[in-house]
């Protein structure tokens, strides 16, 4: 994908972007009423109801402390959950939901119509296509961190969701990120989300759901990333690893 900078808002180039990416607002220049419509009302019932009577959020920490002090940042967090992005925005104040971005696999958050119209007008997200082997949409997220001056991106660094709760190894591309980009990292963590939705069911159940806000990691390697963020988590809760052989850990971590 060519450099931002290099965009024409003013003719039609931006209308020849794939539709998935249209209702980016970076692209569009323009006040989206109706994604901004659709994004109320969907806080109104992720903060209002969701969250609030089915499933029971508490946050540990303070994001509006964080926001502050660091209006760009890569947010991180385990994953094993549908949950998972939902909870993380829920727990943030809506006031922050516009610099707000979220990297959703393109092959379900964007599969069908419904699916697509939630992903673009209530999560504002960028749709990954895993398949993509030319890295357009690595090229559109780091692009997206340069550029921007206030924006909280939502990244799953272990790729796909933990099929038994356990967190697995960091995919490498959280440090690509981050590093060139020279975006800091927020470590978050999600408790009880593999129990609320575990995967390959087809609703959540009700519960209670704890998100941890962690320190702020500078950009680094993906090796000291996981190290940091695996010492942080285990602190709060020790049995979020499955335990491997260290030369097991090590292949992992070079793969």
């Amino acid at each position: 994908m060519r450099e931002l900078d290099d965009w024409n808002y003013e003719n039609d180039q931006w209308t020849k972007l794939p539709t998935h990416l249209k209702h980016l607002p970076l692209f569009t220049r323009h006040f989206d009423f109706t994604s901004f419509l659709f994004r109320v009302l969907w806080a109104c019932f992720l903060k209002g109801v969701g969250f609030r009577y089915y499933i029971r959020l508490k946050v540990k920490g303070s994001f509006t402390d964080v926001y502050k002090s660091h209006p760009r940042l890569l947010l991180i967090s385990n994953h094993a959950s549908h949950l998972d992005a939902v909870s993380i925005a829920a727990a943030i104040p809506f006031r922050c939901w516009l610099d707000l971005y979220l990297t959703a696999a393109k092959d379900y958050w964007f599969s069908n119509p419904v699916f697509t119209f939630f992903s673009k007008h209530c999560l504002g997200a960028i749709p990954i296509d895993r398949k993509d082997k030319k890295g357009e949409a690595v090229k559109l997220c780091i692009s997206l961190l340069k550029k921007l001056d206030r924006i909280w991106m939502i990244l799953f660094p272990e790729g796909t969701r933990s099929k038994d709760g356990y967190i697995n190894t960091f995919k490498r591309g959280v440090s690509m990120f981050s590093l060139q980009s020279n975006t800091p990292i927020l470590f978050v963590y999600i408790e009880g989300n593999s129990t609320l939705w575990p995967k390959g069911h087809l609703l959540p159940h009700p519960g209670k759901l704890t998100i941890h806000v962690g320190p702020v990691q500078p950009p680094a390697k993906i090796e000291e990333i996981d190290a940091n963020y695996k010492a942080w988590v285990t602190s709060i809760k020790p049995d979020a690893y499955k335990d491997l052989p260290k030369e097991v850990e090590k292949d992992l971590l070079e793969d």
